[in-house]
């Protein structure tokens, strides 16, 4: 007799059988590995003032420094080594990416799903706030609350949180909504079941895939607003630069032949990117049934 299938090894068998999405997993995984790892295999630690040599400045890839460190995708302005830079940069890359995400997550599931079970004011209240907020080029609103905070992750990750939940809080909603209709939260509320259990054990778990999907994309967007920010000077602080902030280091030398000081932190900004969107479009088909042919 053939064991039923459970729904993790369903949902992992259908995405394995998209070679594409294999293959943009895979890239995440070593670019996360990279990242966690990058003490142990940067050649060099671009934070540490004592590596740095003003000598080896702007050296193109391939060459050596005084010290014979070999720089394989060349220095910037400042001497630090492009590789060891994106690696470094990508932790703070993914961690402010992820941290913010996790945390709008968080909020608009609780404000979305608060708000299509009990209704009445409370929903038309926090949806109107969240109209507001979408009706506004998300880059606005990080642009004034980081112009008001100043640098910092902390501060970038609290702009990205503030951009991002309304998202969250919409989604949940539509789902939330279509959920609260049926049987089965209507035997839930026949048996006089407390409404934090109605929410949490039976409401809460089948609002779930969309928001996998959303999250998932939504942190690639957010490593993008990142990388703008930090771009444009208002981001991470120029100490701990993430990969917006080393693709702005070599703007000015871009005309002059030194394109490598933003081409390769920009092309590890961009592989980055494809990599979770190449998941989170195939979790999409994945979790929502209607797709599925």
């Amino acid at each position: 007799m053939e064991r039923e299938q459970t729904p993790l090894a369903r949902i992992a068998g259908e995405f394995a059988e998209s070679r594409l999405a294999l293959a943009g997993l895979a890239l995440f995984a070593l670019i996360l590995l990279a990242a966690v790892f990058a003490p142990l295999i940067a050649p060099q630690n671009p934070y540490d003032l004592a590596q740095l040599d003003v000598l080896d400045s702007r050296l193109p890839p391939g060459a050596k420094s005084g010290s014979g460190m070999t720089f394989w995708l060349g220095s910037d302005d400042q001497g630090r080594d492009i590789l060891s830079g994106i690696f470094y940069g990508l932790r703070i890359s993914l961690v402010v990416g992820a941290a913010s995400t996790l945390c709008a997550l968080a909020i608009g599931l609780a404000l979305g799903i608060a708000a299509a079970y009990f209704g009445g004011r409370s929903d038309a209240t926090i949806m109107r706030v969240a109209d507001i907020q979408l009706s506004f080029p998300s880059i606005l609103i990080a642009l004034i609350l980081l112009a008001l905070l100043g640098q910092g992750i902390g501060k970038t990750i609290f702009a990205l949180i503030m951009v991002q939940w309304a998202y969250y809080a919409r989604a949940v909603r539509g789902a939330a909504l279509i959920e609260r209709g049926k049987d089965y939260i209507e035997a839930a509320r026949g048996l006089a079941l407390p409404p934090a259990r109605i929410l949490l054990r039976h409401l809460l778990p089948n609002c779930l895939p969309p928001l996998i999907v959303i999250a998932t994309v939504q942190i690639a967007a957010a490593i993008a607003l990142e990388a703008t920010l930090s771009y444009l000077g208002i981001g991470v602080p120029i100490t701990e630069p993430s990969l917006g902030l080393l693709i702005k280091n070599g703007y000015d030398y871009m005309l002059s032949g030194k394109y490598w000081i933003s081409f390769f932190p920009g092309v590890a900004l961009l592989l980055t990117i494809v990599s979770i969107n190449l998941v989170a479009d195939r979790l999409r088909d994945v979790l929502n049934p209607r797709l599925q042919q």
